[in-house]
């Protein structure tokens, strides 16, 4: 902004004496002429020099709208303006008569309320389409030019065109409903159809267990209540699936174990209820690897869940339906949980952007449990945005999780204030080299995508830095600690549920025989464990959090880094009754407790989604959605599996 005579500022607003105020709208230079010392009002003379764009007259906008409607299919009337150029006023007046838009205040201090004008000003501020030049300087006689009206063509072609339920984000969901477009309960019902065509018959995914018989009854709810009161924010009527795992009041909490079938829990989980608050609707339940012991996603409830990307490949696990059914556009996102990469695995190889949160930042209080010291639930969606906003509604301090208490003061108003498109620039990424195995053909194709992900790295901004992360080969000598919780900890959770629990031990489960019996050897390991008052225990927790937490803050001081970046999975898919590994990339996030977000990287010569990791620091999810959401917007590599269009 460059100011040409003497400028006060007083009170905030800029005070002009004698000359001119030089700015650009819209890549075009605006000139303000001021007699004397005057804010900006709608009576300041305007002119406007094209910057290398010319002035458009009013039958060249008329037409570039025209165009705009042409394209989205909507019908199209607008009267002749009078004058051969048009002005910021006149095309709000006429773009408010042609999309009905109401009248509405306006913040802008060179626009008189009074005026014929001012209501139009403030729908299309409101809409988006013609924002101010200024919080308060609207510039409401400044003459469009090219570029002013490619910008206005491309926002109302944004804005009128049908709704398109295949990868919308929750942010085009929302703006859908507030344009009246769609409503929550219609959204409701194309989820539903498409669960019905595609995960129930078809290609037959099979990835969600129970679908919410009040889904529809709950929408209409919350459209009454938009409405009424408006959205409660952006998750107001957006359908959501959750893993089923989490306790869900109004539906059966099964860990895809056929013993669990009619549990239905007293109370919500912690998360669950969150996302209820924040005006969700939880659609359905997906399907889990049985307790979440496994990658690949199957149980004895509800079988083996496939990969809509290949449907002879495991969709990973243990989040796998969750995965695969945001994968297919079933809902806006979902709810995972990870003990050791069970979101971020299915993530990977679902084109699908998965965040473990730091152990602390979400409760876990509701959650069948798997290992706590390790255990996490966190967001699986389509987009870095979409994940922020599931962040935002579940993260939290939970009086009945202690580990809550160490995030109280480390989360922000909103993890989408870091959704910085230039958020590499500058940036300085350790590229965990090790982790990048390629000894195996499975290997090295996975291998290629990261490496080229790398490069995309450093285009984008980012200084790649290669790193070996110290004492690693001690670190992954670690064994998981889930074959030691378990056992514990789900008869803690089977208590909980009271009189009402169809079993209340892992022993009798065993007993029943009711469980997917490929996972009968580790349940009786698990069961067969008598204490965890043992050395090795206590080895393992004390130990083996502090040699990861030290090694990775070390290499990450010594090397000045954001994050540290590696593939999430060192293998792809593998084909559904062949050995499926991750390699254990994964274990550095559970191991040291560390927050993680893997993002859509590419895909294999195979057609096979790959997911590259970022790592950060304890309850710096801000800086790890930062990174990504430039990488994601930077490469655009999600793709909609063919199979579910």
């Amino acid at each position: 902004m460059t100011y040409h005579g003497s400028v006060l500022k007083k009170s905030g607003a800029l005070l002009l004496t004698g000359a001119v105020m030089v700015t650009t709208w819209g890549g075009a230079s605006v000139q303000l002429a001021s007699a004397g010392a005057a804010t900006p009002s709608s009576k300041t003379t305007v002119a406007v020099t094209a910057a290398g764009k010319a002035p458009v007259t009013s039958a060249a906008f008329i037409e570039a709208m025209e165009e705009a409607a042409t394209l989205a299919g909507v019908p199209f009337s607008m009267d002749e303006l009078s004058g051969k150029t048009i002005q910021r006023k006149d095309a709000a007046l006429a773009l408010q008569t042609w999309l009905k838009l109401e009248s509405t205040t306006e913040p802008f201090k060179d626009v008189p309320d009074q005026s014929s004008f001012a209501g139009a000003i403030g729908a299309l501020n409101t809409a988006g389409l013609m924002k101010g030049y200024t919080d308060s300087l609207f510039l409401p006689n400044a003459v469009l030019t090219e570029n002013d009206v490619a910008i206005l063509k491309d926002r109302i072609y944004n804005y009128i065109k049908p709704f398109v339920l295949e990868e919308a984000t929750i942010t085009d969901l929302q703006a859908a409903m507030t344009q009246g477009k769609l409503t929550s309960k219609e959204l409701v019902q194309m989820y539903l159809d498409r669960i019905e065509k595609y995960d129930d018959q078809g290609v037959s995914i099979n990835s969600i267990l129970t679908v919410n018989p009040e889904a529809l009854e709950l929408a209409q709810a919350l459209d009454e209540e938009r409405a009424a009161q408006g959205a409660r924010g952006p998750l107001h009527g957006i359908p959501v699936l959750v893993k089923d795992n989490f306790d869900t009041n109004d539906m059966p909490t099964t860990a895809g174990c056929i013993c669990l079938k009619d549990s239905v829990p007293a109370q919500d989980a912690e998360q669950v209820k969150k996302l209820k608050e924040a005006g969700a609707i939880i659609l359905g339940k997906t399907n889990l690897h049985e307790f979440a012991f496994g990658i690949t996603t199957s149980s004895s409830l509800g079988g083996q869940t496939l990969n809509p990307y290949a449907l002879d490949h495991y969709p990973g696990g243990s989040s796998g339906g969750t995965g695969a059914a945001i994968a297919s556009n079933f809902a806006a996102a979902g709810m995972g949980t990870d003990t050791g990469g069970s979101i971020r695995i299915p993530s990977s190889f679902n084109s699908l952007v998965g965040i473990r949160p730091t152990i602390g930042l979400s409760s876990r209080e509701g959650i069948i449990p798997l290992a706590l010291t390790q255990d996490v639930g966190g967001p699986m969606a389509r987009t870095v945005s979409d994940a922020a906003i599931m962040l935002d509604a579940t993260a939290g301090y939970d009086k009945d999780d202690v580990a809550t208490a160490y995030a109280v003061g480390k989360i922000p108003s909103s993890y989408t204030d870091f959704l910085d498109v230039n958020g590499l620039k500058g940036a300085r990424i350790g590229v965990a080299t090790e982790l990048i195995p390629s000894t195996k053909a499975e290997e090295k194709a996975v291998a290629d995508v990261i490496n080229n992900a790398v490069k995309e790295l450093k285009s984008l901004g980012a200084t790649a830095v290669p790193i070996s992360i110290p004492n690693l080969d001690e670190i992954n000598k670690y064994p998981s600690l889930s074959g030691y919780e378990f056992k514990f900890q789900l008869n803690d959770y089977l208590e909980s549920l009271g009189e009402e629990a169809p079993y209340h031990s892992l022993s009798e489960i065993i007993a029943s025989g009711e469980f997917d019996k490929t996972q009968e050897q580790s349940m009786k390991t698990r069961d067969a464990r008598e204490t965890l008052e043992t050395t090795e225990y206590k080895d393992i927790v004390l130990k083996r959090t502090q040699i990861t937490r030290e090694a990775l803050l070390k290499v990450m001081a010594d090397n000045n880094l954001d994050a540290i970046v590696y593939p999430t999975s060192t293998q792809a898919a593998a084909v559904i009754g062949e050995g499926q590994n991750s390699g254990g990339n994964n274990r550095l996030s559970p191991f040291s407790g560390f927050p993680a977000i893997t993002v859509p990287a590419g895909f294999t010569t195979e057609g096979l989604p790959v997911g590259i990791e970022f790592l950060g620091r304890a309850f710096d999810e801000g800086t790890l959605i930062k990174l990504a959401y430039s990488y994601e917007q930077g490469t655009h590599h999600r793709q909609a599996p063919k199979l579910t269009p």
